[in-house]
C-alpha cells in the first residue's frame, strides 16, 4: 500500500510512528514545505527568548525518515489533490518549481495552520514577522542586534509569548491588542486582567482596544501608526494574531471543509481514502458538543496516531477533542480547559478569586456538568476538572466546595464509583494523568 502524508509536524510524525508500529512494508511518502520539519513548534518562542538552544528544539533525530523507511520530499509544496485518480501534485522549490505527482492508496492531510497576517499598509516591510516556524525565529534572531524597541500586534498566546521572548532578550516591548482583553480566545476577562497586571509589572507595555492601521518606514520598519492616530517607534514588528487552518488544498479537491477539514469519528474526511489530523482538522469537541478546531500539540499527536491506524484498516474511534491551554509568564501560570467564555444563558459560571495571592478559579457548568475551567496560580486540580468534563459527571453533590482550597481527588471518589457513568475509578485517574 502507498500511504502519503502532506505535512510533517506533530500529526504527521505521530502518524509515521503509528504506521510503522503495525506495518513495516507499506510505502510511506511525506511531502513537507519545510526543509527540516522535525522540531517542536511549541518551543520556538523559548528559542527566541534564549532560554533553550537550537539542539533542544529537535524532538526527532535527523535519521528519523531513514529509520522509518519514509520517502521524505522536503522543501516541496503540494499544489493539487486529484481524488478520482488518487494523485497528489507538488512542486519542489529547489528544482525551480518543477511539478511532480505521487499516487496514493491512503492519504493523510496534516497541513496545519498558517499565521493570520494584518492586511495593512507596510506589512511587507523588512522587520515584520509572524512567529510560527523555526525559520521565522532564526530571521528574527538575526536582526535582534539592531533592535531596541519592538511592537507585537495581538494579545493572544502567540503574541504574548513573542513579547515575553523579546523582553527576555532585553528589548523594550509594547503589545497592541484590538480586543478589550489579552488572551481573549483562552481565558475570561477576570483572569486576563490579573495576568495583564502581572505582565505589565515585569516591564511589558500592553495597550488594549487599539490596533495598527499602518506600519511605517521606507524599506524597513521604523514604527507603527495606531487607529487613534498615535505612533509607536520601533525596529521590529511581530504579528501574533493567531492562525487559520490550511484548508485550500482540500477545498479545491472537493473535500468537505468548514473552518477546517471536517472529519468523522475515525478522522476520515468526506473522501473515504483521505484522512485529516492536527491543526487543519475540524472534529467533535466534547465540551461544545459540536465540531471545532483545537490547534494544540497533544491533540495533533493523538489525531495523527489514530488516523494512521485507521488508514491501515482499523476502526479506532476518536473520542473527541477538548480545548486545553497551559501557559506561564514570569512565574504566573494559567491553565484553561473547554468553554471559558460562555455566550448562552444555558451555562452557569462559578468564580473564586484572591487578588492578593493572584489566584483566580472558575468553572463553567451546563446542567451541573462542568464544560470549562480556568485556573490561574492555583492549578493543582485542573486535571480533575478535565476528567470531570470528559466523563460528563454531574457534580451537584460537590458543587459548593469544588473551588475551595481543600478540594482534591478524595472529594469526588463517591461520584465516580456509580455504574451510571460507565467508567471505573482507575480509568478516571488515568484520564487525569493525561491532562
Amino acid at each position: 500500500m502507498q500511504i502519503a502524508i502532506i505535512g510533517c509536524s506533530a500529526a504527521g510524525i505521530s502518524a509515521i510512528e503509528a504506521i510503522r508500529s503495525k506495518d513495516k512494508k507499506s510505502r510511506i511518502t511525506v511531502i513537507s514545505d519545510e526543509k527540516r520539519p522535525l522540531y517542536s513548534r511549541c518551543l520556538i518562542s523559548y528559542l527566541l527568548a534564549g532560554t533553550i538552544d537550537e539542539k533542544t528544539i529537535w524532538y526527532r533525530p535527523d535519521g528519523f525518515f531513514k529509520q522509518n523507511k519514509v520517502d521524505a520530499v522536503l522543501g516541496a509544496k503540494a499544489t493539487k489533490i486529484d481524488t478520482e485518480k488518487k494523485e497528489i501534485f507538488f512542486e519542489r522549490v529547489r528544482l525551480g518549481g518543477r511539478v511532480e505527482k505521487l499516487k496514493f492508496d491512503k492519504l493523510l492531510i496534516a497541513t496545519g495552520a498558517s499565521p493570520k497576517l494584518e492586511k495593512i499598509p507596510g506589512v511587507d516591510k523588512k522587520g515584520v514577522f509572524p512567529l510560527r516556524t523555526i525559520g521565522h525565529t532564526q530571521e528574527i534572531q538575526s536582526m535582534l542586534g539592531r533592535v531596541k524597541k519592538a511592537a507585537v500586534l495581538g494579545g493572544g498566546l502567540i503574541g504574548l509569548r513573542a513579547a515575553y521572548a523579546l523582553k527576555n532578550r532585553g528589548k523594550e516591548v509594547s503589545v497592541f491588542v484590538r480586543s478589550p482583553q489579552i488572551l481573549s480566545q483562552i481565558i475570561d476577562e477576570g483572569s486576563a486582567s490579573m495576568m495583564q497586571k502581572h505582565i505589565e509589572k515585569k516591564g511589558i507595555n500592553i495597550v488594549t482596544g487599539r490596533s495598527a492601521k499602518e506600519i511605517s518606514g521606507k524599506d524597513s520598519v521604523s514604527g507603527i501608526i495606531l487607529d487613534d492616530g498615535s505612533k509607536y517607534d520601533c525596529e521590529l514588528v511581530i504579528i501574533g494574531k493567531g492562525v487559520s487552518a490550511n484548508i485550500d488544498l482540500a477545498k479545491a479537491a472537493g473535500i468537505k471543509t468548514n473552518w477546517g477539514i471536517v472529519v468523522d469519528e475515525f478522522l476520515r474526511t468526506s473522501d473515504k481514502n483521505i484522512f485529516a489530523a492536527g491543526d487543519v482538522a475540524e472534529s467533535f469537541d466534547v465540551a461544545l458538543e459540536e465540531n471545532s478546531i483545537n490547534a494544540i500539540w497533544p491533540v495533533a499527536c493523538e489525531q495523527g496516531r489514530l488516523a494512521a491506524l485507521n488508514m491501515l484498516g482499523n476502526e479506532e474511534r476518536y473520542d473527541g477533542t477538548l480545548a486545553m491551554n497551559s501557559l506561564e509568564f514570569f512565574g504566573l501560570p494559567v491553565i484553561s480547559i473547554g468553554i471559558t467564555k460562555p455566550k448562552k444563558d444555558i451555562y452557569e459560571e462559578i468564580v473564586r478569586t484572591d487578588a492578593e495571592k493572584n489566584i483566580y478559579k472558575k468553572i463553567v457548568l451546563r446542567n451541573n456538568v462542568i464544560v470549562g475551567a480556568i485556573a490561574l496560580n492555583s492549578v493543582d486540580t485542573i486535571g480533575i476538572f478535565g476528567a470531570l468534563i470528559k466523563n460528563k459527571v454531574d457534580i451537584t453533590p460537590i458543587k459548593d466546595i469544588i473551588l475551595e482550597d481543600y478540594f482534591d481527588y478524595g472529594k469526588i471518589v463517591n461520584l465516580i464509583k456509580g455504574a451510571k457513568y460507565g467508567f471505573k475509578e482507575k480509568e478516571f485517574k488515568e484520564t487525569i494523568m493525561t491532562l
